[in-house]
């Protein structure tokens, strides 16, 4: 083989190198177009919600709609069950992806976190007996025992408020339960708030903790005087 002979063959072989690792690009940039051009499906919002919205009202406002793979956001969901349990942290719009990063859990979220509806939070303050300070925590229940005059002048306790939940429970009294002042955060609803803060204004009061399981609650009765002093009860 002459000098010559062995450079053109050197070039053909160098040219069919050339060739095959171009051919070889384009077998692969077309397969990664092809592969990003095909659909799934992906959960877009049908209207405007505001941050702190529940995650049900979030899930009943979904579309899925096919999208390109090469468009889906990062942390897109799929499916509305993956934030019925959460908060929304952030504002989603109309045609938006819906994506875990715009969510949170209720617990992240604290008290308000865990009001819907009708419930409210009042802060009530009293004394370490009125508040079971140390006694009750957050999470349990408790009824709003009320000893106020009636209309005439008669006293009267009752039952005013049953099976409030405690939000946030007094710290437990320092040194003893004299006249301390605390305060805890219960949850009632817009209209029984009202009620609770007539008692609390313008009555004794206190707390009492009721079962964490099985409470059962008898027919209100109001005692005073009369009843008190003629009748007896031994449950």
């Amino acid at each position: 083989m002459t000098y010559r002979t062995r450079n053109i063959a050197i070039a053909v072989g160098l040219a069919l190198v050339a060739m095959l690792l171009t051919l070889f690009y384009v077998v692969n940039y077309r397969r990664s177009v092809q592969n990003g051009q095909s659909m799934t499906d992906v959960y877009v919002m049908t209207r405007d919600l505001p941050a702190g919205t529940p995650g049900g009202t979030v899930a009943a406002s979904l579309h899925s709609i096919a999208v390109p793979k090469r468009a889906v956001e990062p942390g897109a969901i799929s499916s509305p069950s993956q934030v019925a349990a959460l908060v929304l942290s952030q504002p989603l719009y109309k045609g938006d992806q819906v994506t875990l990063r715009r969510f949170t859990s209720v617990t992240a979220e604290g008290i308000s976190g865990q009001l819907k509806t009708v419930w409210r939070a009042i802060q009530v303050a009293g004394d370490p007996n009125q508040l079971l300070a140390g006694t009750i925590k957050a999470g349990d229940h408790v009824d709003l025992l009320a000893n106020f005059h009636e209309p005439g002048g008669q006293l009267v306790s009752r039952i005013e408020l049953r099976n409030i939940q405690v939000l946030q429970a007094p710290n437990a009294p320092s040194g003893g339960v004299g006249g301390s002042q605390s305060s805890a955060i219960l949850m009632v609803s817009d209209t029984q708030v009202q009620r609770l803060w007539y008692v609390v204004k313008n009555s004794d009061w206190a707390l009492e903790l009721r079962p964490a399981l099985g409470a059962v609650d008898r027919p209100d009765v109001s005692a005073n005087s009369a009843n008190t002093l003629t009748e007896s009860s031994t449950k």
